[in-house]
């Protein structure tokens, strides 16, 4: 094998290496309305990926016409590893493989900093299931959003109850009381 041989097959196998290798997870600046309360810490960051679904319906404001609302989430949470560690669904819920669940009520929300994707958010959680590793979550940030904004168009009389899954990834900041 010559010399170039070797170095091409190393560097192909250091780039098969980086790229099975799961993305490395940081924590990201937050607006300050999106800081959880001084008594709680970082417990775990889990990522996730799915859609959010929303359905063609008529608007309940007096101005009539149709809009797209939202609703639910539907998406796999993922460990550090890159492995299927639970979901997340309407409620909204987080769910462990483990059974532990949470349930989220939205405190804050702001603008995600990229265009086209959902906003960041503050959320409240208790535990709604049996002790595990979400059971003692107090609060959710959700960041790092991509994707899931309701469609732009295609809502009208005819595609009334005409749904929309919308693809998105987001990390979930998981906090607990210190």
């Amino acid at each position: 094998m010559s010399e170039t041989s070797k170095v091409a097959a190393f560097l192909l196998m250091l780039l098969v290496a980086a790229c099975a290798s799961p993305k490395p997870l940081t924590v990201v600046k937050v607006p300050e309305t999106l800081k959880p309360g001084a008594n709680e810490s970082l417990a775990m960051i889990v990522p996730a990926k799915g859609v959010q679904i929303y359905e063609c319906r008529a608007r309940r404001d007096s101005g009539g016409g149709y809009e797209w609302a939202f609703v639910a989430p539907e998406a796999d949470l993922f460990d550090a590893r890159g492995n299927r560690a639970g979901r997340h669904y309407a409620g909204p819920h987080w769910e462990s493989t483990d059974g532990s669940k949470i349930l989220g009520t939205v405190k804050e929300r702001a603008d995600a900093p990229v265009a086209g994707a959902i906003p960041w958010l503050l959320l409240a959680a208790k535990s709604v299931g049996p002790e595990g590793s979400f059971s003692k979550v107090t609060s959710i940030q959700r960041v790092n959003t991509v994707g899931g904004l309701a469609p732009k168009a295609g809502c009208s009389q005819a595609a009334v109850g005409t749904p929309a899954r919308i693809n998105y990834t987001a990390d979930y900041y998981f906090f607990t009381a210190k």
